[in-house]
């Protein structure tokens, strides 16, 4: 990660707007059961959230310092933060309700990766169990904030293809901004 992007990622402002502005319109109406796995939640904005919303949540995070830093930080509380691949995570199958990538997917390098990520989850969830995430549209500004990062953006519909064909159902994918 470049020193724009963890300086960020590690804002208050940053935290504030996945509480405040993302996780509110995802996660409306949504139920995401007892046990729930967030995939790369770097600093834990989302984390802090999310905790609240489930009776465990497991975060999965491939930094080793961040993965050390988040668990420090929430020692004593329902949450289990591991060090690893959400490519190949070692869990067992079908251990999750929910799984959530808030604005992470775009750091996994190739799209073959990304597709082993989206089956990794597939695998993990528990039969009805709901994959929810967001992550930001390709632009020219995010590429330049991207400079030596990884920065793969997601493309819907290549989104919505891949997890159709891994057997995700239903599927709603959100392009834009709404109210």
């Amino acid at each position: 990660m470049n020193a724009n992007h963890q300086r960020l990622c590690n804002s208050p402002e940053w935290a504030e707007h996945l509480r405040e502005e993302i996780l509110p319109r995802l996660l409306n109406g949504i139920e995401l059961g007892d046990e729930m796995l967030e995939l790369g939640p770097g600093p834990g904005g989302a984390t802090e959230v999310l905790r609240k919303r489930v009776r465990h949540l497991t975060a999965l995070e491939l930094d080793e310092a961040a993965a050390r830093v988040l668990a420090d930080r929430l020692s004593g509380n329902d949450v289990t933060v591991i060090h690893g691949d959400c490519v190949r995570t070692g869990l067992p199958d079908a251990s999750f309700d929910s799984i959530g990538a808030f604005t992470m997917l775009h750091h996994i390098p190739t799209d073959v990766h990304q597709h082993a990520a989206l089956a990794e989850a597939f695998r993990l969830l528990k039969p009805g169990g709901v994959l929810i995430g967001s992550d930001s549209l390709a632009s020219n500004d995010l590429h330049h904030f991207h400079v030596n990062d990884t920065y793969n953006p997601v493309e819907p519909a290549w989104l919505m293809t891949q997890l159709l064909a891994l057997g995700f159902q239903p599927i709603a994918v959100t392009v834009g901004e709404y109210d």
